[in-house]
């Protein structure tokens, strides 16, 4: 709409001689006092003083000088304004946009810059966290679980799925390992993975530690769970046996009831209440083996999380689960393993993906299994964003270096901050209507909220994740800390396994280390983690004025949201500080 300006009338026609003022820049209107919300705003224009305030996405149609004054014609585009004021001609700005912050030559981390917030119209409960894995692929939060060996296997893919994210499951094994793990998440409807034992009829248990990890024995005829299930032993009824050495045969219970394993948490926690069970397996109905066991005590221990959210389901109704895949010859093979299993999506893992090698695996992809989705990377630069879009993928992966196992950069000098690399490598994706994933470098909330409304759709997380009770591994104790492994698929031990790939390796030459091994503290089940997470996400969104993750693109985009450079000082001011000791719970 074309607004008219001048020293006395306001937009609304009313008579306001001190209400704001405006200044121009050739054919553009800069500076636009707003001191309401907009559809109240007031604007004014003085000759004499030149303290103005700013406006963006305004355009001047004309201008003239009369005796009563200069009246000023522009259209109004955003219909958002952005609070500027300059005094005695010099301009003081209330941060930067994005495109003029990281087109200074630094490379900046997600710590080194922060948002300045905005208005708020609505109730944090309202923002809609819905986004793009890929091109065709929708999920209800934007979590990712890295393909990596200590982070995402069945029961990591499985969790990420009923919240509404997804897990991408490691390559670090054979292919037929890989499928396997795939085809277990997506038999499952319950949004965790027991470790049931088992045994066949002739054999014995030997130890009450056989017990430990769930409350009952399976007894199958070939004694695992890919046969008939026969009986069960209840752990009480071992421990009241005199001769604890005779075969399970003697002493089992027969085939105790069994439930489908595609039940929901809410039929399977209903059939137990209605048969008053303590515990029911879940069997598989097509192939009859067990895929889960489910208890009393999960029902309770669910329950004592927050409320799921709407789980991502792919077109059969199971789980979406994605695996990595290489970029070798071989990879292939795999890539059919994988598919025929039911992968929903299939990520390049490669450190670098800008090469002839992922390019020619992107176009095989496509041309093979037109209907799989495929998300390349990683890249950090627009060049390379632009070649692997060019070469068909459906979604970027974005991250060299900044993950904090990764040696990267430190080893071969190459990389870039991930704050401008998500920023540099969404812009040009956008144009493509690729989404991005922002890969490495997630310490905490505020973190994916910086991701987020720099350009990403999505966030991939490991060290985020790794230590909690779906990472795999076993809890270790470190000077009295509960700790998971976590090893970056650089480092030499996870390499020495297989993962050298990832780096463009050769198995027969010298193998350089762009990783190394640690370990992460218990973190607790994600089933509680992420959407504690999430709400802090809505709540950042919320005080940058976004009600949803495209709303944030747009406002940075249009260079509403603006952003400032934190100096060290600044950095330790934001967190928490001058304090004799604290305890920090997020939740």
């Amino acid at each position: 709409m074309n607004l008219v300006v001048d020293n006395t009338v306001d937009v609304n026609g009313n008579e306001k001689n001190d209400i704001g003022m405006v200044v121009i820049r050739g054919n553009s209107v800069v500076m636009i006092e707003a001191l309401e919300p907009v559809n109240k705003t007031h604007f004014s224009q003085s000759e004499q003083q030149p303290y103005f305030w700013a406006a963006s996405s305004t355009t001047l149609v004309s201008s003239s000088i009369g005796s009563s004054g200069t009246k000023i014609y522009f259209s109004w585009n955003s219909g958002i304004l952005v609070h500027f004021r300059a005094m005695d001609g010099i301009l003081l700005e209330d941060g930067f946009p994005a495109d003029r912050l990281f087109n200074q030559g630094y490379s900046y981390t997600y710590d080194d810059v922060i948002f300045l917030p905005h208005y708020i119209d609505f109730p944090t409960d309202s923002v809609n966290l819905r986004t793009k894995l890929t091109k065709n692929i929708d999920l209800y939060i934007p979590c990712v679980s890295s393909p990596m060996d200590t982070v995402t296997e069945s029961s990591m893919a499985v969790s990420m799925a009923a919240l509404g994210g997804i897990g991408i499951i490691h390559y670090n094994n054979l292919p037929f390992e890989q499928a396997a793990l795939i085809r277990s998440a997506k038999s499952r409807r319950i949004p965790f993975i027991s470790d049931p034992i088992f045994k066949s009829p002739s054999d014995s248990i030997d130890s009450i530690d056989e017990f430990a990890s769930s409350p009952c024995v399976f007894v199958t005829e070939s004694g695992n769970s890919k046969s008939k299930l026969v009986g069960v032993v209840a752990k009480s009824d071992w421990e009241s046996l005199t001769e604890k050495e005779a075969p399970v045969s003697e002493y089992m219970l027969g085939s105790p009831f069994s439930a489908p394993s595609n039940y929901t948490f809410d039929q399977a926690a209903a059939f137990l209440a209605a048969k008053k069970l303590d515990y029911v397996p879940l069997v598989s109905e097509l192939e009859g083996e067990v895929v889960d066991l489910f208890t009393t005590a999960d029902v309770q221990r669910v329950c004592g999380y927050p409320k799921l959210g709407v789980p991502s389901l792919g077109p059969d109704g199971k789980f979406m689960v994605g695996a990595a895949v290489g970029t070798r010859e071989q990879d292939k093979e795999r890539l059919e393993h994988l598919v025929k299993a039911g992968a929903n999506v299939v990520v390049l893992d490669s450190s670098q993906g800008n090469s002839i090698y992922q390019i020619e695996m992107i176009k095989y992809v496509k041309r093979t299994y037109p209907e799989l989705d495929v998300i390349g990377g990683n890249v950090v630069t627009a060049y390379q964003a632009q070649n692997l879009i060019q070469a068909g993928a459906d979604a970027l992966r974005v991250g060299m270096g900044s993950g904090s196992i990764c040696t990267t950069q430190e080893v071969c000098a190459v990389g870039r901050g991930q704050a401008t690399a998500v920023y540099k490598v969404s812009s040009i994706a956008e144009q493509s209507g690729v989404p991005v994933i922002a890969d490495g470098g997630i310490a905490n909330s505020g973190h994916i909220v910086k991701a987020l409304v720099l350009g990403a759709s999505t966030v991939m997380m490991g060290s985020f994740l790794a230590g909690s009770n779906e990472a795999p591994g076993t809890y270790e104790y470190q000077d009295g800390h509960r700790i998971k492994k976590y090893r970056g698929m650089g480092s030499l031990e996870a390499m020495t396994k297989g993962s050298d790939a990832r780096y463009l390796g050769d198995t027969s030459k010298l193998k350089v280390a762009q990783g190394v091994v640690g370990a992460v503290a218990d973190k607790g089940s994600v089933l509680k983690l992420i959407p504690y997470t999430m709400q802090a996400v809505k709540q950042g969104l919320q005080d940058l004025g976004a009600p949803s993750v495209e709303s944030a693109h747009n406002l940075l985009k249009t260079r509403v949201l603006r952003l400032e450079v934190r100096t060290g000082a600044a950095q330790v001011e934001g967190g928490v500080h001058d304090l004799v000791s604290y305890k920090k719970k997020s939740f």
